[in-house]
């Protein structure tokens, strides 16, 4: 798996529900980093070189630009930097500036990790999806995002007699069912379409619930955030569970695909792959001209993409929680954004920072990503219950690709997702 996809893993499906149970019971209490003008600011990006190498040289650069604090960084492995920080919580030990995986945000508010920000730049600038939000406030803002998008190559399509989608008119649910039924036809690929299910984890929320959308779907109710009946086991959501299953039983689908999608469309395994903004290097790469960037199918109720990556915020036990503001305004500069932006292969949050990032400047090559995140992303739901509401979702689609009931195996993620809610008080506001 590629470093850069890794951003949308919250960490394995243990860790999301592990900040679920415990953030309850869990507070950043008052710490004592900040004091005496020195801040410690964690990173998830221990082991990832070129995006912990860009934090770092922000960092160098506030601490270069005045005398008064300097902030010192702390990476850890991906994999357990949930589990650190949620035991940091436990014990008041918190550092005063952490990253987030988006989704996470309003969990850890909840759970007063997290302070809400109070900055001297316009967020307003920012893309909507590199902001986390619960109940009103700003928790954390992000210098990038990345985008879904389908990737074939063009003499494909027009072999099959099949247009190529735009981003003003997408395939309908009946273009792209009828796509993948003459690209089977052809004999080519033993299955046509790669979806990356091997990829278990938050990938499946990221990239399948805005599927689940489109039809008309959601994982909750997002009225009250109260309850997930109607919304994942309702008629839409049936249809779209029947729809998914059908794409492994038709032949379309691998209910455990390869471990590389990109790799396997160079290689001419598949012939469209859902991926992310992160292989379009790569693919452009291999394939050159030929390579066709598509938007995500219209089933229904419009394209949605997943919206929603890592972002900064500053913990409620910060000694210095002025100091920190002060340093996360001063890295959100257009400048630094579209340093990080350029290290990481990502989308620049702002339109300043990306006309500083060659191919993301307006009518560049890479410009069409941030049109699908400006247009299509959708936020996973911004409710403290959203960790388990990530695993519940990622078993029962596992579970319905591999054959289960489509009804019965909702019907029983929505009864664990309610039974989760009721148990935290509805996750209100402590």
């Amino acid at each position: 798996m590629r470093h850069a996809k890794k951003r949308l893993i919250v960490a394995s499906v243990l860790a999301a529900s592990l900040v679920a149970s415990l953030a309850g019971c869990a507070s950043a209490g008052t710490g004592t980093d900040g004091k005496n003008g020195e801040l410690t600011l964690w990173t998830h990006n221990g082991g990832n070189t070129e995006e912990l190498a860009a934090v770092q040289a922000v960092v160098d650069k506030y601490n270069a630009s005045q005398d008064k604090t300097t902030v010192k960084v702390q990476a850890f492995p991906q994999s357990s930097y949930n589990d650190s920080v949620v035991a940091a919580a436990a014990s008041g030990k918190l550092p005063c500036i952490v990253d987030i995986d988006g989704p996470n945000v309003p969990n850890w508010a909840w759970a007063k990790y997290l302070t809400p920000l109070d900055l001297s730049v316009d967020l307003d600038e920012n893309l909507p999806s590199t902001l986390g939000k619960w109940n009103g406030d700003t928790y954390s803002v992000g210098y990038y995002d990345v985008a879904l998008a389908l990737f074939a190559r063009t003499s494909v399509l027009e072999k099959a007699g099949i247009r190529v989608a735009t981003i003003d008119e997408p395939w309908t649910k009946d273009e792209f069912d009828a796509a993948l039924k003459a690209l089977k036809a052809d004999g080519t690929w033993d299955k046509p379409l790669d979806l990356g299910t091997a990829d278990v984890g938050e990938w499946y929320p990221y990239a399948y619930s805005p599927l689940l959308q489109s039809f008309g779907g959601d994982l909750i109710n997002r009225d009250d955030m109260q309850s997930a009946d109607g919304a994942l086991n309702g008629k839409k959501a049936l249809e779209w569970a029947e729809w998914m299953q059908s794409l492994v039983t038709d032949g379309y689908v691998a209910p455990k695909s390869g471990a590389d999608a990109a790799l396997d469309l160079e290689n001419n395994v598949s012939a469209i792959m859902l991926g992310g903004s992160w292989a379009a290097g790569k693919l452009s790469t291999a394939l050159g001209d030929d390579l066709s960037v598509l938007p995500l199918p219209d089933l229904g109720e419009g394209v949605k993409i997943g919206g929603g990556s890592w972002q900064w915020g500053v913990t409620s036990g910060c000694a210095d929680p002025e100091a920190a503001m002060d340093y996360l305004s001063f890295s959100l500069s257009p400048e630094n954004i579209a340093d990080v932006a350029k290290a990481t292969a990502t989308i620049p949050a702002t339109d300043a920072a990306a006309a500083l990032v060659p191919g993301f400047e307006e009518g560049g090559d890479l410009a069409l990503f941030r049109e699908f995140s400006k247009q299509f992303a959708e936020l996973r739901p911004e409710t403290p219950a959203y960790p388990f509401i990530s695993s519940e979702f990622t078993k029962a689609t596992q579970d319905i690709l591999n054959g289960g009931d489509p009804q019965a195996t909702l019907d029983k993620a929505v009864k664990a997702i309610d039974g989760n809610i009721k148990s935290n008080g509805g996750y209100t506001q402590k």
